[in-house]
């Protein structure tokens, strides 16, 4: 018999919780589930009740998690016969936040702390994969380079419906409709993208939206793009990641937000005083082993507004300064297994963003591992 403490048998009961306790008053049936997941191929009333089975409990795929979440956000969802999920466009902005805090609920339970769903045996040693160097001149090697060639995907934000409202082509019934631009962080994303296209051309690089990750996107080399405040992906691994910094979730879009460190040091956005406009972000990229699976990496890159995560990208694609950049990194982490750079990210007067020099002390905020650790 299994025991209730194991993490199959953890989700089994949180799901079969979610179908008869979230809404008081509200009979949720297996039928309905099945329904509004399955779309036009209602899923079978077997699989539904298999995953929530505490004898004999069936993982369901990640994938599915997601329409769970979707499922329970709203209780539109229960509205029409039959069931259904709701499309992003149609989720409120409060619906989109309980969507992702269950999200973010349902995969903790699905991939536990300390457990790792791996294609293949976990290494002994909890270092993540040791990169080459980077090659002088040329825009291969380095940070972005992945030598075993495995899935590679980059992870962003969705743009909140109140901002993607404001403009055009983000309406799925527009003829013109243009899926990346519910993309957040879409500077950074087609800079980095072309990069390690570059870098890695026997890699399959993939773009996902943080609601969109099947099961086997957790477990391949995680890249994610921007903030803990629209990717709901970056705060459930930064949750289970023992970083140097923590950034603080804005309270508003009027709120600048702040990264901190376990000393106590608070590390916030420059703003003009006068206009609101933003002269210097503050920023984080770290490296290190994808909690989901111990032989991938996992990679940070977010500020706290979207020019900082752009220049946290462009500390290692701009062609100007990643040698050096990488040459810092070598000589300065050497073979850690794990680095964290917390950087200055100053904007230009024309608004462009000015690429950090992490050879320069004014440019790096905060280093981790420390000297000797």
């Amino acid at each position: 018999m299994q025991s209730a403490t194991q993490p199959d048998d953890r989700l089994a009961r949180r799901l079969r919780a979610l179908r008869h306790q979230h809404w008081p008053g509200i009979r949720v049936t297996q039928q309905q589930i099945a329904e509004a997941l399955g779309g036009a191929t209602p899923l079978s009333l077997s699989l539904i009740s298999s995953w929530e089975s505490t004898r004999r409990p069936t993982i369901p795929p990640a994938s599915r998690l997601v329409g769970y979440a979707t499922f329970f956000a709203s209780q539109r969802s229960v509205a029409s016969d039959p069931a259904r999920l709701l499309a992003e466009n149609e989720l409120t902005e409060d619906e989109r936040v309980t969507r992702d805090g269950l999200h973010t609920e349902l995969l903790s339970l699905r991939f536990p702390e300390g457990e790792h769903y791996v294609d293949e045996p976990r290494q002994h040693s909890s270092r993540p994969l040791t990169l080459s160097g980077p090659l002088e001149g040329t825009i291969g090697g380095g940070t972005w380079f992945f030598p075993d060639q495995r899935p590679i995907v980059i992870v962003c934000g969705s743009l909140p419906t109140r901002i993607r409202e404001r403009m055009p082509f983000t309406n799925p019934d527009d003829p013109d409709y243009v899926r990346s631009y519910s993309f957040a962080d879409l500077d950074a994303l087609v800079e980095l993208h072309g990069h390690i296209r570059a870098v890695n051309p026997a890699a399959d690089v993939r773009i996902r939206r943080a609601n969109e990750l099947d099961e086997d996107d957790f477990t391949s080399h995680l890249v994610l793009l921007g903030g803990v405040d629209w990717n709901p992906i970056n705060r459930d691994i930064t949750r289970r990641l023992v970083l140097p910094v923590r950034q603080q979730m804005r309270p508003s879009d009027e709120d600048a937000g702040f990264f901190s460190t376990p000393e106590g040091a608070a590390f916030e956005p420059v703003l003009d005083a006068d206009s609101g406009s933003l002269l210097e972000d503050v920023a984080h990229f770290f490296r290190g082993t994808n909690p989901y699976n111990g032989r991938r990496t996992v990679t940070l890159c977010n500020g706290m507004y979207g020019r900082g995560t752009y220049g946290a990208v462009r500390a290692l694609t701009d062609a100007k300064f990643r040698d050096r950049n990488e040459d810092y990194v070598g000589k300065r982490f050497g073979s850690a297994p794990a680095f964290s750079i917390l950087m200055r990210v100053r904007v230009n007067p024309n608004g462009t963003v000015a690429t950090p020099d992490w050879t320069k002390d004014e440019d790096r905020l905060h280093e981790w591992p420390v000297d000797g650790a």
